[in-house]
């Protein structure tokens, strides 16, 4: 079981990691079609968005301690399938539990595939290659989250959402049929569940630090997806179909640097560029100040996330060598606490946006929640 072929693990964490960017936007992309066809109101359409991240937060809590104990191919593949058959109930169920099963699914799985797969490279990767391979398995969530709108732009003209999702599905279950025969990594801690030690791993104050580093950052990219577009919307005369490439330019700008980062991370430090990553978010989120028209706000979101790229390959290459033997728990810590900032920054935003011109303080938001984010790093060096 100790012999494994290392691109070929690699390219199943891509594959893995691809599904959890489709499981990350597949909902926003479908909701409109869902809510038309099934003819839900805003308390139906709540409860189905509330369980995408419900989902995410038990995967992510769940994996860390099972690959620790039983490796990762016990929960790979698995977690693939939950994903594919939440996407075709989406395209098949009619009934709101069995939809919310689905969503549950689709958010189970994903949670489960963004720590297993990040858990799965740093563990493959010497100290020196993490960052590099781990921005290279950023760059496929990516390509998950980007290509299902494109996909649904470009083939609704010709075919119902459910029919794009069912040929997606096939796809995917392409990708699935590939990872099953692929040897994995043997188990850290084949002998029990790590549980003492991950108890433990609660009281250590880097592993805190960096965690709620990640709960900002989880919780920017969170409000930035859902609430950029309300935001030019009431803020600016950016009309609605510009409003959404505004939004892909930032997805787009967190790619290409990923992409860029593979290179650069092989010759500096990662932790290195995290700071100035951080500055030039803030930057772009200045950008979206005073009412910005289509290229200032097209601009801004590029360098949004041109600067969150890099702070997911930084913090988790860090965890991954000071915690290698038992990075699985590490990461179900971080990536619990990263959620739970994006469901909480999620819901202060909503409140904010209640009031007169809340809509208004959003960049405002952001770059004091960026300042906290560089004190916390600052202070997880020393």
């Amino acid at each position: 079981m100790g012999n494994y072929h290392k691109s070929l693990v690699l390219t199943a964490a891509c594959i893995g990691m691809c599904f959890f960017g489709v499981s990350m936007i597949t909902l926003g992309a479908v909701l409109p079609s869902l809510v038309s066809k099934l003819d839900l109101n805003g308390l139906q359409t709540t409860t189905l968005v509330t369980f995408l991240p419900l989902g995410m937060l038990i995967g992510s809590l769940i994996f860390g301690p099972i690959v620790d104990r039983f490796g990762h191919k016990a929960l790979l593949v698995p977690s693939c399938i939950i994903v594919l058959l939440g996407m075709e109930g989406l395209a098949f169920f009619e009934s709101m539990p069995l939809l919310q099963a689905s969503i549950i699914g689709i958010g189970l799985g994903g949670g489960i595939l963004n720590g297993e797969t990040n858990a799965l490279v740093a563990d493959i990767s010497g100290e020196s290659e993490k960052g590099s391979r781990l921005s290279f398995l950023g760059m496929f969530y990516g390509l998950g989250a980007l290509g299902i709108p494109m996909l649904l732009g470009v083939l609704s003209k010709h075919f119902a959402f459910e029919t794009i999702l069912q040929g997606i599905g096939v796809v995917m279950l392409a990708g699935i049929v590939f990872c099953i025969p692929i040897r994995f990594p043997a188990p850290k801690q084949a002998q029990g569940f790590p549980i003492k030690e991950g108890i433990g791993l609660l009281k250590e104050s880097s592993l805190l630090l960096f965690s709620f580093i990640l709960f900002f950052q989880s919780g920017i990219e969170g409000v930035s997806n859902n609430w950029s577009t309300s935001y030019f919307g009431q803020v600016t005369d950016i009309p609605a179909h510009q409003a959404l490439i505004v939004l892909t330019c930032m997805v787009a700008g967190l790619t290409i640097a990923r992409i860029l980062q593979i290179v650069v991370f092989k010759k500096v430090k990662p932790e290195a560029v995290l700071p100035y990553s951080l500055i030039l978010t803030a930057v772009g989120f200045a950008l979206l100040t005073f009412s910005p028209g289509f290229i200032r706000a097209a601009m801004g979101m590029t360098i949004i996330g041109i600067g969150l790229s890099p702070t997911y390959p930084v913090i988790l290459s860090v965890l991954g060598n000071r915690y290698p033997s038992l990075s699985g728990t590490a990461f179900s810590v971080a990536l619990a606490i990263a959620l739970v900032g994006q469901t909480a920054m999620n819901g202060l935003m909503g409140i904010i946006s209640q009031y007169t011109n809340g809509i208004n303080l959003y960049p405002y938001l952001m770059i004091v929640s960026l300042f906290i984010m560089f004190l916390l790093f600052r202070r997880s060096l020393k």
